[in-house]
């Protein structure tokens, strides 16, 4: 493996986590908002990673992690008896979204941290090559 991979699979994780800080910070900025019909209501999104493998076989390495899509939480939104709203239904009801503000708050520590741990690698392995320039000199 090239050392200079190292850069391109620390990029491929920072990217990942910023596509998830993008959806937990959706999540959160949509969690009070309410609609009059429960298909219409905001649905949590969650991003989905895969692997990157090259390679076939036993020779097969890691290069990374890639975001293979966007996909919306399928649970039920909340309904809450509120007559006197301006959203509400025929029966009074308004929709809340199903987001979990404090999963979605713990969500977006970790991408944070995991992003940061990234950041950290990228910076360690730049302190090595340079430390290794600076042994012939």
């Amino acid at each position: 493996m090239s050392s200079f991979k190292i850069f391109e699979v620390a990029g491929s994780g920072m990217s990942a986590q910023s596509v998830r800080l993008n959806a937990t910070a959706s999540n959160l900025a949509n969690a009070d908002s309410i609609s009059s019909d429960p298909n219409q209501v905001y649905r949590a999104k969650h991003p989905l990673f895969e692997a990157i493998r090259t390679g076939l076989g036993s020779k097969a390495e890691t290069s990374g992690v890639a975001v293979r899509g966007i996909v919306e939480d399928q649970a039920a939104p909340t309904a809450r008896y509120e007559p006197g709203n301006p959203l509400a239904d025929a029966n009074g009801y308004v929709y809340a979204p199903n987001v979990n503000t404090v999963e979605e708050m713990v969500d977006m520590i970790s991408a944070s941290r995991s992003y940061q741990n990234n950041v950290e690698v990228m910076n360690t392995a730049k302190d090595m090559m340079l430390a290794t320039l600076r042994i012939g000199q």
